[in-house]
């Protein structure tokens, strides 16, 4: 990495505000929930189009199991060689026909709230802002850029993270433009995370004249999330919370099945081995019923390497050049795909996106005022990173 030109204004990008927001408000007005593959496709066929139009060398994967599809933009200059990722989800958690009742995309006192805004359209259209403005001035970055638009983080990243991964070990950097966290700071650290589906399989009766004849699913259900619960260490970070309990088929009979789906986020490879250990052996405490256990690390833990530092070090004297008052750093419970490429060594600096609060509710809203800051950000890593 070469050191910023600390000049003030020198290199200062111009930033076209009003033209990002528009953008924002187009991509975030297609709603987009991660499942429906046929409606996040709608938004991939937008990012496409603009990616084009810069004369980005464009492939697209189709999507499987339902999902939409993956758009892989590269840059014309720079080559094959190994350069800058930047990445951008398009799905979302928010179910259709919120924009028209639940969060409406609308500005109010600074913000624009909308599904999707914050996290992360609002990122993804920054990182397209960045680009278009050296296509347009004619100028070329000192490494190849590649973007690539997946459709399925917020469900794991089940059908892109080889995609990830391939395009991760191809490249030097990778910048992510998942939206700012706590007031301007970007993320140089996650925890991992872990999922799990127990199935408890019992035996039925009937509650009332053969009670005796049953082995309970859900009883044995609860003791194994006994167990799983009392995982959460807040001093070193485990946390297990078991958020869906299903069992039974009707008060009166004895449950043969039960189900539990859990999240376990994890700080480290040390603990999210052991913990998955630990999952992986659990055993039932009535020797009549059976367990099903499927699941595993579903991401990986995202440390804060020394690389991951001097990247965030070199993003600190950008900002403070732009102009901003800081860029400090964060680490965070949340994962993101940043988790996949950091935990294979490659320097990832995540948070890039918009500032803003309310992800995965009704309030979700960017800060309208990071817009221009934060683009000129991205465009002074792409013109400083080698």
């Amino acid at each position: 990495m070469s050191a910023p030109n600390t000049t003030p204004q020198a290199n200062i990008p111009e930033v076209d505000e009003a033209e990002i927001l528009a953008d924002i408000k187009e991509w975030a007005g297609i709603e987009s929930p991660s499942k429906d593959g046929i409606a996040v496709n709608r938004v991939v066929d937008v990012a496409e189009s603009a990616m084009e139009t810069l004369g980005m060398e464009i492939t697209r994967r189709p999507g499987r199991d339902g999902f939409g599809d993956c758009v892989i933009a590269r840059s014309p200059w720079g080559g094959d060689g190994p350069g800058i990722l930047i990445m951008a989800h398009l799905d979302t958690v928010h179910p259709h026909g919120t924009i028209d009742e639940a969060l409406k995309l609308e500005e109010r006192d600074g913000y624009l709230y909308g599904p999707g805004v914050y996290d992360m359209k609002g990122g993804a259209c920054l990182g397209v802002a960045a680009l278009r403005q050296f296509v347009r001035a004619g100028r070329e970055t000192p490494l190849p850029v590649t973007f690539l638009f997946t459709p399925d983080e917020e469900v794991g990243s089940p059908t892109s993270r080889d995609l990830i991964e391939e395009l991760g070990q191809a490249n030097k950097y990778v910048l992510v433009l998942e939206p700012g966290r706590d007031g301007n700071k970007v993320v140089t650290a996650r925890k991992g995370c872990a999922r799990y589906v127990i199935r408890a399989h019992g035996r039925p009766s009937h509650a009332g004249m053969r009670h005796q004849d049953g082995v309970s699913a859900i009883l044995e259900s609860a003791r194994q999330i006994a167990k799983i619960e009392v995982l959460t260490d807040y001093e070193t970070g485990v946390t297990a919370n078991v958020g869906l309990w299903t069992g039974g088929s009707g008060a009166n009979v004895r449950p043969a099945l039960a189900e539990v789906e859990v999240d376990i986020r994890l700080p480290d490879d040390a603990s999210a081995e052991a913990t998955c250990a630990f999952m992986d052996s659990l055993s039932p405490v009535d020797p009549e019923v059976r367990l099903e256990i499927e699941g595993g690390l579903n991401r990986p833990p995202y440390p804060k390497t020394d690389a991951i530092a001097a990247l965030h070090e070199q993003a600190e004297a950008l900002a403070l050049e732009i102009g901003m008052e800081s860029l400090d750093d964060t680490a965070t419970g949340g994962f993101s795909d940043g988790n996949f490429t950091a935990a294979l060594g490659i320097p990832t600096l995540d948070g890039l996106g918009v500032d803003g609060d309310g992800a995965h509710t009704e309030e979700e809203r960017l800060l309208i005022a990071s817009i221009k800051p934060r683009t000129q950000l991205i465009m002074r890593l792409l013109e400083t990173l080698d």
